[in-house]
């Protein structure tokens, strides 16, 4: 499997990539490619996907991490490309994510509460792809699920304080239900590649360990560690020897500190994944 990071908050240096906070990572396969995630824009994720020699109708499938909107904003302009470039009814691309991708999601911000979740419904995005939502694990492309739920949450999560969902007239913390990574089965093992890891690494990786055979081999994504103190990234640190040392390429919510606290634990065995970065399993 041939993976590329298409949006990051960064870029590789001197390259025509371009950079936004935000997420896309392409992973071709000998049976399709997948795109994960559409960045923020749609105008970063056209932009490096054509630096990286593809147009939309190339991509087969797509999964969704969750619904933020760094995550599915470039979606309204993906799938108008992806239309444009494919012949007249042509069958609708499959789209994979959690059954709780259309809930309302908001983010307490100076100006008052800002929505922050997926921009368009479920009706209008019917219309467009082959929705296949569900909290169990799904294979969306042969050697490629998605994890499910994450479930069983003992070890932190990666929240944000600002993040809140409505339960009837209440506000409350959002529960993440949607968050999901994907698991890729490769010669050597497993690799994870996250989104933001809203439900917390650890939990992740628990539930990947309990849920498919295998040794986790490498780490790729956002892991949102930024919110994370010393003793927790202490207890991080643990787990991933518990696991192998998996080599980590991390970017997105990580977190400079987090990524120096893990550089230092595990050296050589940790690298940025800015846009533009290519890795082969």
């Amino acid at each position: 499997m041939k993976i590329t990071c298409l949006v990051d908050n960064t870029a590789k240096e001197a390259s025509h990539f371009w950079a936004e906070h935000g997420l896309s990572v392409l992973i071709e396969t000998e049976e399709g490619c997948l795109l994960f995630d559409t960045g923020q824009s749609g105008s970063v994720l056209m932009h490096n996907l054509r630096t990286a020699g593809f147009v939309p109708s190339q991509i087969n499938v797509l999964a969704l991490s969750h619904a933020h909107y760094d995550h599915t904003g470039g979606l309204p302009i993906f799938l108008q490309n992806w239309w444009a470039t494919v012949p007249p009814r042509h069958e609708k691309p499959a789209l994979y994510a959690n059954s709780d991708l259309f809930r309302e999601r908001f983010s307490h911000r100076d100006d008052g509460l800002t929505s922050i979740g997926l921009a368009l419904s479920r009706a209008t995005l019917s219309r467009y792809v082959d929705l296949r939502l569900s909290d169990e694990p799904q294979q969306v492309l042969p050697g490629v699920y998605t994890t499910g739920r994450i479930a069983g949450r003992s070890e932190p999560e990666g929240r944000s304080p600002r993040h809140v969902v409505r339960e009837g007239q209440r506000w409350i913390a959002d529960p993440y239900e949607d968050d999901l990574s994907l698991v890729l089965q490769v010669e050597r093992g497993l690799v994870l590649l996250c989104g933001c890891c809203h439900t917390g690494l650890l939990n992740t990786l628990h539930h990947v360990r309990a849920a498919f055979p295998g040794e986790i081999v490498a780490i790729l994504g956002g892991t949102h560690l930024e919110c994370m103190n010393e003793e927790q990234m202490g207890r991080i640190v643990q787990v991933l020897r518990e696991c192998g040392t998996p080599q980590l390429y991390l970017n997105h919510c990580t977190g400079q500190r987090a990524y120096v606290t893990l550089a230092t634990a595990f050296a050589g065995r940790v690298s940025p994944c800015p846009s533009g970065t290519t890795l082969t399993f």
